[in-house]
């Protein structure tokens, strides 16, 4: 691993893990921060990008296209998701559902003193849920993408990698 590497999280990286994991649709809220990751999904061809209004909506499109056999992944920051609270509740927990959310943990940082309150929160509130979640920062963090698919899975639950590469983003 190169310092490059050991300093963000690559989207190539993500798109192969999202591959390798079988994903057929990415449900997303577009953002500056997944750019670069935008334009590798939008050119592949096995992924199809299904872009929501709100948040919360990514949760009823990812249990449609779960009960029709696809494998979606979501991604949404992480105020978006505490906005989507009830709809996650209602959908992905009460429909068992076994999805993977891709949350950009925004105000997270290295040093433990966030720069936003939303990642004062972000921890809490998925503990409250009763949802597991892992933090993904670099490209050596990687195979948490697919452990979580594996628990997703294994559980029939969403399970939330939290994507705090506080510089970049997904670049």
């Amino acid at each position: 691993m190169n310092a490059s590497q050991a300093a963000h999280l690559s989207p190539e990286i993500v798109l192969q893990e999202m591959k390798q994991n079988g994903v057929t649709h990415v449900v997303w809220l577009p953002d500056s921060e997944t750019n670069w990751l935008y334009t590798l999904m939008l050119a592949e061809p096995s992924l199809g990008l299904i872009a929501v209004a709100r948040e919360g909506l990514a949760f009823s499109t990812a249990a449609g296209l779960h009960a029709g056999g696809k494998t979606p992944i979501i991604l949404i920051q992480n105020t978006g998701l505490m906005e989507a609270g009830d709809s996650m509740r209602g959908w992905a927990l009460g429909l068992e559902l076994p999805v993977v959310m891709m949350v950009g943990y925004r105000g997270w940082t290295r040093n433990g003193k966030p720069a936003d309150t939303a990642a004062v929160y972000t921890e809490p509130f998925l503990k409250a849920f009763g949802i597991n979640y892992h933090l993904v920062e670099n490209d050596a963090d990687a195979p948490k993408i697919s452990m979580a698919f594996a628990e997703a899975r294994r559980n029939k639950r969403p399970v939330a990698l939290l994507v705090g590469d506080e510089y970049h983003g997904f670049n």
